[in-house]
């Protein structure tokens, strides 16, 4: 048998999950959970709005600090406005980067009809996690993509996003037809990959489904994908953070003194909120 025919050993899956819903939310990872270890990616969420009357934006204003948060838009759009400066409607295709750094609230709201959106949160490093907060909006003709991938963070295949992201991260769509193969080589340096599943089922070690988060074991070896049927999944790769994990409400930070800048900001600007009116009680 020629080298070329042996079978490379898969990257196994060590961890899958579904989360845990709340309504139109799932939530497939938080801080306290596979956050740990997976970070710098710390929070998943996946959303699928149908039919549900929608919460008044006004209503579900919240801060953060210590991160960025990633919504990356598969289906409709979402209205979003944010202290930052930015309040703007993203529609399908497009991508959200929120740096949040020493404070950020912002608030969203689902248009009427069908709207699905992965949203991510990263952990900062020490240089950024109270630094000054920053959004950019990617609209989906300015995504780098070959046709099957889009590059929300990071660089693939000699594409690189225009979003200024922390080094040694890389974030994509992938959406690929029945029976196609991919495979997915990770920069140098990246030890944590995984996936999630929007849309549709795909193979890797063993099989991943619609709604499914999955985690691989450690390492830099590629990571061979098939799809069983049409597919449409988020994946996720870095470096690990070196940093701990000191949790806020809403926040995380490296450090408990980190912590307390951040939650001091976001106090300071709930205040301002609500001497004009824009939060209430």
């Amino acid at each position: 048998m020629l080298a070329s025919e042996i079978a490379r050993p898969k990257r196994e899956i060590i961890h899958r999950t579904r989360g845990r819903g709340r309504g139109p939310i799932t939530r497939l990872m938080s801080p306290s959970d596979l956050g740990q270890l997976l970070k710098p990616f710390v929070f998943l969420d996946l959303a699928v709005f149908d039919g549900e009357e929608r919460i008044p934006m006004e209503l579900l204003w919240h801060p953060h600090s210590g991160i960025a948060t990633v919504t990356v838009m598969l289906e409709g759009s979402v209205h979003i406005a944010e202290t930052t400066g930015k309040n703007d409607v993203l529609p399908k295709g497009s991508i959200e980067w929120m740096r949040a750094g020493n404070g950020v609230w912002h608030t969203g709201q689902a248009a009427p009809g069908h709207v699905k959106v992965f949203q991510l949160w990263v952990a900062l490093p020490p240089e950024l996690e109270n630094g000054p907060n920053e959004s950019h909006y990617v609209m989906p003709e300015d995504v780098p993509t070959d046709g099957r991938v889009r590059v929300i963070l990071g660089s693939y295949g000699g594409m690189t996003s225009p979003i200024a992201a922390p080094d040694m991260m890389t974030y994509l769509l992938v959406s690929l037809e029945d029976h196609e193969r991919w495979t997915y080589t990770p920069p140098d340096g990246h030890d944590v990959a995984w996936v999630a599943v929007g849309d549709g089922a795909l193979r890797a070690s063993s099989r991943i489904s619609t709604g499914e988060m999955a985690t691989f074991a450690d390492g830099s070896e590629p990571i061979e994908f098939v799809a069983d049927g049409r597919v449409r999944f988020v994946l996720g790769s870095a470096r690990r953070h070196p940093h701990d994990l000191v949790l806020g409400s809403y926040s995380v930070h490296t450090s408990p003194d980190a912590l307390q800048k951040g939650e001091a900001e976001i106090r300071r600007i709930g205040a301002e909120l609500r001497r004009n009116g824009t939060l209430r009680g």
